[in-house]
């Protein structure tokens, strides 16, 4: 780590219109330089730039395995028994185990990269510029960083089987697919072409609402416990339903656009001109970032929730009377929908 070991002052953020601005400026005259983007430099960078050994390749998997077994059996000898003891509604009973994983895993997970930003000799968070100096092609990954790497990567290769296959399916199931194919190919190509830095950033600023959703959904599972209602999980699924909200806007469309989108789109070029995939990665981390302004929907949903005193409920499940239902009930009439919780359809009662 010692070609991090130089203290380096912390830069003073953008705003938005200085992102809007500088990102879109920058990105427009880099594609007018561009004499032979296409297919052809693309595969010409793969070739001169990427570099991840067959080895990796094979760790990705037997993780990815290993995660899968690891859920299933959590799920079977820990999450299912301690549901039954709690007596929870059955309904409730089987989306818990998904949550409960989840909530253990990002918890991990985030724990680890803020270890990493905060706690050794790393300065991405406060000089995110920082990320690309000393940038060299086929560069050695630090192990510290590898192991986060090979932790998220298999993590979201297990994901998206999970998603089809574990997971209650629920109205943004599809688009939550397409966001872990997107994380994990900006994984792989980050990895790959040797932007980990940066990509500690990113998983830093995302893993952390992961846990907060998680922890929300537990407390509104609990809340009712042998047909009797619980005020302690009531209040905590309020109180961390407004932090989520509250964080996930700071973290996902404040840090994320200001401090990892505007170093991608112009530090980038100032540091490494010509950089390679460059339009790829951007393209990539814009794509999240719609994603998160369409999640932010849903939150807006939550906090309606609470000021019309509904509480707090998952907005994106299928279920009756749901927000969104009523919302939409005008648009779309009401045609029969089907409920999928953990892989299993079930039809809805009349």
């Amino acid at each position: 780590m010692g070609e991090y070991d130089e203290a380096v002052t912390a830069e003073p953020m953008p705003g938005y219109a200085d992102f809007i601005r500088g990102a879109f400026s920058v990105m427009l005259a880099a594609l007018r330089d561009c004499e032979d983007c296409g297919l052809t430099l693309s595969a010409r960078s793969l070739q001169l730039h990427a570099r991840v050994a067959p080895s990796e390749v094979g760790l990705f998997f037997v993780c990815a395995v290993l995660w899968t077994g690891l859920r299933r059996t959590l799920t079977t000898h820990a999450f299912e028994p301690f549901a039954r003891w709690c007596h929870l509604h059955p309904r409730d009973a089987a989306k818990m185990p998904e949550s409960a994983w989840k909530l253990v895993f990002y918890t991990m997970a985030w724990s680890y990269s803020t270890y990493l930003l905060f706690f050794t000799s790393y300065t991405f968070f406060q000089s995110p510029s920082s990320v690309f100096h000393n940038w060299k092609s086929g560069m050695s990954v630090p192990t510290d960083i590898a192991i986060a790497y090979l932790i998220q990567a298999s993590f979201y290769g297990h994901s998206i089987y999970a998603t089809v296959h574990m997971d209650a399916w629920r109205k943004d199931s599809k688009v939550m697919l397409v966001h872990h194919i997107i994380t994990l190919a900006l994984i792989i190509f980050s990895y790959a072409f040797r932007y980990h830095n940066i990509g500690v950033l990113v998983l830093f600023l995302h893993d952390i609402s992961d846990i907060q959703l998680e922890f929300t959904k537990l407390n509104i599972y609990f809340r009712t416990r042998g047909g009797r209602y619980c005020l302690t999980n009531d209040i905590l699924s309020n109180m961390a339903s407004v932090s989520f909200s509250i964080t996930w806007f700071l973290f996902r469309l404040y840090w994320f656009p200001l401090k990892v989108l505007y170093t991608s789109c112009v530090s980038s070029l100032q540091t490494v001109p010509n950089i390679p995939f460059y339009f790829f990665f951007n393209t990539l981390l814009f794509a999240l970032l719609l994603m998160n302004i369409y999640w932010f929907l849903f939150i807006v949903l939550f906090v309606v929730n609470i000021l019309t005193g509904s509480g707090v409920n998952d907005v994106r499940e299928y279920e009756e009377g749901g927000l969104v239902e009523k919302l939409s009930a005008g648009k779309h009439g009401t045609g029969e929908r089907k409920n999928v919780q953990n892989g299993i359809t079930k039809e809805k009662q009349p």
